[in-house]
């Protein structure tokens, strides 16, 4: 990933390069305090390929305690650190090191690491947040396996959750800590911590093959009663991923947490989702329909990350809608799959044309995926989740259902573990479907909308409708290469009836067609039409 010193500089996706280092294993162990919470970091470090250049760290607004490398303690003139980095020179290919920072919960009032949210403790580490609770590659393409020690009082925080499954807890006094571990790899915007005064309700969820999940919804005590529906939704998503797209969960717990002041809406942490209480909170008395669904899609959107975001991640923060487009759209299907899927279809598509389509004609248009930015925080836009989201919808139509289904297991398959790119996605499609998707690559480099223009006439004589389309890109877009667009169109007699007809290489009248667009201009022909 590309780096910058100062954060007016703009970051470039052509400028990406791997890390020079990676992180295979994270051991952490938090000694919570509000005002004073020490964090000791043991990261195992490995060097990426043949070179000599500096082991460079993000960290931002850290005290740093020690630092040890491979058992020796480290001196000022081992170590360079400054506002946004620690440097360290000269180290071996592989080694240990032992990092002891300071932070300070109750003071960072940005929620980006780990803040304090009234009598609770918890972090949100999405896009950049890590870096402030320790020094660490802070980027996506550093996939880690993380043991979690947490140790805090137990009058203040008797609750402590951290990624992954909990293997040990131990009381000590007033004191008290728990072990967690999460064994699949994930990069350091996935790291999730809460601890504080919590109570849940609890259910469980047997998989296909026969493993019990605990499920635990987290919030305040007085706002139990209202977290039902919520863990309904988690059941229904997690039965749901199973059959849509086999995707079984991996781990034995998955923990949701109901938290007031938290900024983000909801977060994918592996296991330990994090969400506003808006998106947890529903009773009958008080909630509306419209609140009872935002409720059901957002769970549902969070765990469906388990597998597009979190075991296939992303390789740079470029890379966004790769996570963010395509669980919204597997969050959509689920959704429409729960109520009525033409009403959640009506209601996507005024969503992309009130608004996404006002984005995209405005002076903030971007590509789905950005060539450069300034401030990543910028780009979680309608741009990149909605119109990223109708990218996948078309791609879905235009190699059918079952087609679109195996690229997915495909992709979900070879790249397990792993930081990747739209390209990666493009190209599971591409092997199932024995398509060449090289034009429809250009929805992800484009901005705007582009404009289409239709006219049809009818050959009474032969029978037959020619419908002719045009489409020209947005004034924003300096491209002049068509796109690819599948378009889906049915013919309808005076009576508004469907007719059968005939289209391209048809060889079995149908009532609907999608139609291949790749040209500036192109001619449908609909025969057989009576």
């Amino acid at each position: 990933m590309a780096t910058t010193e100062h954060a007016s500089e703009r970051t470039y996706l052509s400028d990406y390069r791997p890390p020079d280092y990676y992180i295979p294993r994270v051991d952490l162990v938090f000694d919570l305090d509000e005002n004073k919470t020490r964090v000791r970091a043991t990261l195992q470090i490995t060097r990426n390929g043949v070179h000599s250049r500096p082991l460079v760290l993000n960290g931002e607004r850290l005290i740093l305690a020690s630092l040890n490398l491979n058992g020796q303690a480290l001196g000022p003139k081992q170590w360079h650190a400054d506002e946004k980095t620690l440097t360290l020179n000269k180290v071996p290919e592989s080694f240990t090191l032992i990092i002891e920072t300071i932070i300070n919960p109750a003071a960072n009032s940005e929620l980006s690491g780990l803040y304090s949210s009234r009598d609770t403790l918890c972090t949100q580490c999405e896009p950049e947040g890590f870096r402030r609770i320790t020094y660490f590659l802070d980027r996506p393409d550093v996939l880690s396996v993380y043991r979690v020690t947490v140790r805090a009082a137990k009058k203040s925080y008797p609750v402590l959750l951290a990624n992954g499954n909990e293997i040990e807890t131990r009381e000590d006094g007033a004191m008290h800590q728990a072990v967690w571990d999460d064994p699949h790899p994930k990069p350091c915007y996935l790291f999730a911590l809460v601890a504080g005064q919590l109570q849940c309700i609890e259910d469980s969820f047997r998989t296909r093959s026969g493993r019990e999940v605990k499920l635990r919804v987290y919030a305040r005590e007085r706002d139990l009663p209202q977290c039902g529906h919520a863990m309904a939704a988690l059941r229904d998503a997690m039965e749901w991923d199973e059959k849509a797209y086999g995707r079984e969960y991996d781990l034995d717990q998955y923990n949701i947490v109901a938290v007031e002041d938290f900024n983000m809406g909801a977060m994918e942490n592996k296991g330990l989702n994090v969400f506003n209480t808006k998106y947890v909170l529903a009773l009958p008395a008080t909630a509306t329909d419209h609140d009872y669904r935002s409720v059901s899609d957002v769970i549902g959107h969070e765990y469906f990350h388990n597998w597009s975001g979190n075991r296939v991640t992303l390789r740079d923060w470029f890379q966004l809608s790769l996570k963010e487009g395509f669980t919204v759209f597997r969050e959509q299907q689920f959704s429409a799959a729960q109520g009525s899927a033409g009403v959640k279809r009506i209601e996507d598509a005024n969503l992309v044309r009130t608004q996404q389509f006002r984005e995209d004609a405005g002076p903030m248009a971007h590509p789905v995926r950005p060539e450069s930015f300034v401030e990543i925080n910028n780009f979680y836009t309608l741009t990149v989740y909605i119109k990223g989201a109708e990218v996948v919808r078309m791609l879905n139509r235009l190699v059918g259902d079952q087609t679109f289904q195996q690229g997915c297991a495909l992709y979900f398959d070879r790249h397990d573990g792993q930081a990747v790119t739209t390209e990666e996605f493009i190209r599971s499609i591409e092997a199932v479907s024995k398509r060449d998707l090289t034009q429809f690559r250009l929805w992800y480099e484009r901005p705007g909308t582009p404009r289409l223009l239709s006219r049809g006439a009818f050959d009474a004589a032969q029978h037959c409708y020619r419908l002719q389309i045009s489409q020209a890109p947005h004034e924003t877009s300096e491209a002049d290469a068509p796109l690819q667009m599948p378009i889906v169109t049915a013919l309808f007699d005076i009576h508004g009836k469907p007719l059968k007809t005939l289209c391209g290489d048809d060889d079995e009248a149908r009532h609907e067609h999608t139609l291949n667009l790749t040209e500036t201009e192109q001619v449908f022909v609909f025969r057989e039409v009576t």
